[in-house]
C-alpha cells in the first residue's frame, strides 16, 4: 500500500492514525457549561446557556419522616413543577437542599418525564436524605438542563466532544 521508504520519516505514532482511520481523534473537544444560578423557580438553560421554554419551581418543601423509613429521622420532603411549552423535550435540573448560607446539603436529580400533570404543567415530588437536617433553611433548583447524557471525548474519541451539562451539584458546594 504504502512504500516503507514514504513512512521512514512520519513518526509511528502518525502513521498507525493514518492507517486506521482514526486521525480524527485530533478534533474530538468537549467543553462543559457554566453552572446557573440556583433558585426556587429558574428558567432552564441548555447545554449552551441558551434559556429553554420551560421553568421549574419549588413549589413546597418541609423536614419529615420518610414514611417507609421512620427511623431514619427527618428528611427533606419537596414537591416541585415543571411548566412551560418545552416540557416535551423532558428536561431534568438538579435539587439541592441548602443551608442559610447556600450550601448544598444534599442534590438529586428531578426530571420532567418523572412529574404528571395536564397542559404542560408537570408536578412531582421527591425526598432528599441529609446529614444534618435542622440544618435546612430551603430547596433550590439550578437551571442547567441535566438531562443529556452525550458521549465524551475520553468514552468516545470517534463520536464523543460537544457541549455538556456541568458536573452536578454536591455537597459543601455553594450555590
Amino acid at each position: 500500500m504504502f512504500p516503507a521508504r514514504m513512512l521512514a520519516g512520519v513518526p509511528s505514532a502518525l502513521v498507525v492514525l493514518a492507517l486506521s482511520g482514526c486521525s480524527s481523534l485530533w478534533s474530538c473537544t468537549d467543553t462543559t457549561a457554566e453552572r446557573g444560578e440556583a433558585g426556587v423557580r429558574v428558567r432552564v438553560e441548555d447545554v449552551s446557556g441558551q434559556p429553554l421554554d420551560v421553568t421549574a419551581e419549588v413549589v413546597d418543601w418541609r423536614l419529615e419522616p420518610h414514611p417507609q423509613v421512620p427511623s431514619e429521622g427527618d428528611q427533606v420532603y419537596f414537591s416541585y413543577r415543571f411548566g412551560g411549552a418545552g416540557t416535551g423535550s423532558d428536561p431534568a435540573v438538579d435539587a439541592c437542599a441548602v443551608d442559610e448560607e447556600r450550601v448544598a446539603l444534599g442534590c438529586q436529580t428531578v426530571y420532567s418525564a418523572e412529574a404528571f400533570g395536564p397542559d404542560g404543567d408537570l408536578r412531582g415530588d421527591h425526598w432528599l436524605a441529609v446529614e444534618h437536617p435542622e440544618r435546612v433553611a430551603g430547596v433550590l433548583l439550578i437551571p442547567n438542563d441535566q438531562s443529556y447524557d452525550g458521549p465524551t471525548c475520553e468514552r468516545d474519541a470517534k463520536d464523543g466532544g460537544g457541549a455538556h451539562p456541568p458536573e452536578p451539584a454536591r455537597v459543601g458546594d455553594r450555590l
